[in-house]
């Protein structure tokens, strides 16, 4: 299982498979490597890079749980980097993902070969953030991974159109972990507390942050019913990067998927660019 040390001495779980461009995947908020599941059957002709970030999937939980901040989160990514000898890589970052590339864009361009963001931008609607705090670190009500695929698809039925079961499961498969009392988070609950914590702080104007990508080849999805990126904001993006390859996608909300033919379309043009 591949894993490495980082430099405060946590063993954080990658996946590197393929060759050719490499990309580093970086997950949402909750979410591992297996967030890009889906789009791996699109993305041939490159290596891929999966993160679990620390607190998440089969990496450490830090003793600290205010260490699961952006920077920190960015500075893991490049002792990957780091690790595996890689001067440049492409990033495709879902959410929290997407919000650790502008940083790496205004503070260490030059690891960057291109940077693609999955449903984020530099700003963030209250709705969705208010959405993401009903659930963090919460134990879920679910006793089952079917009881809990069910709810789920219940619950995005409006937002989320033509997915089927099967998907549902899937993604239930990753949030949660069966016991005998019950269903587990797959992540350690105490990034609550950490971002609790941030949200108590001033945040910064993102829109630097964005622009710092200025140059790259860059692409920018949205999920067209998306309670985070909202339509006004992918739209400034979008004229203030005119060059990015630009996909909303239908009946998707926070996050899509990827594997949607815009997204495969948005995502494949990035890459040409950079090959």
């Amino acid at each position: 299982m591949p894993q490495f040390k980082t430099s405060d001495g946590l063993s954080l779980h990658f996946e590197d498979a393929g060759a050719g461009l490499p990309i580093l995947c970086l997950s949402g908020l909750t979410r591992d490597g297996r967030d890009f599941e889906y789009v791996m059957p699109h993305l041939t002709g490159c290596r891929v890079i999966r993160l679990d970030y620390r607190g998440r999937g089969k990496s450490d939980w830090a003793p600290d749980p205010m260490s699961y901040n952006l920077q920190r989160e960015a500075l893991d990514a490049i002792e990957l980097l780091d690790h595996l000898g890689l001067e440049k890589v492409a990033v495709l970052g879902t959410s929290r993902g997407g919000l650790i590339a502008m940083g790496l864009a205004a503070t260490l361009k030059e690891r960057l070969l291109g940077v693609a963001l999955n449903d984020i931008g530099p700003e963030l609607d209250p709705k969705g953030l208010d959405a993401i705090m009903v659930y963090l670190g919460v134990k879920p009500g679910a006793n089952t991974l079917a009881e809990a695929s069910a709810g789920l698809a219940y619950v995005m039925r409006e937002k989320f159109l033509n997915v089927p079961q099967s998907r549902w499961d899937e993604e239930v498969a990753k949030f949660f972990v069966q016991t005998d009392d019950g269903l587990a988070l797959s992540y350690d609950p105490k990034l609550r507390d950490a971002v609790e914590a941030a949200s108590q702080a001033d945040m910064p104007d993102l829109w630097p942050f964005f622009d710092a990508l200025a140059g790259l080849p860059c692409a920018i999805i949205r999920g067209a019913n998306s309670d985070l990126l909202a339509q006004s904001t992918y739209d400034e993006m979008m004229t203030r990067m005119p060059q990015a390859h630009g996909a909303v996608v239908k009946d998707r909300a926070h996050v899509p998927f990827l594997d949607e033919p815009a997204a495969v379309e948005a995502l494949q043009g990035w890459i040409g660019d950079m090959t």
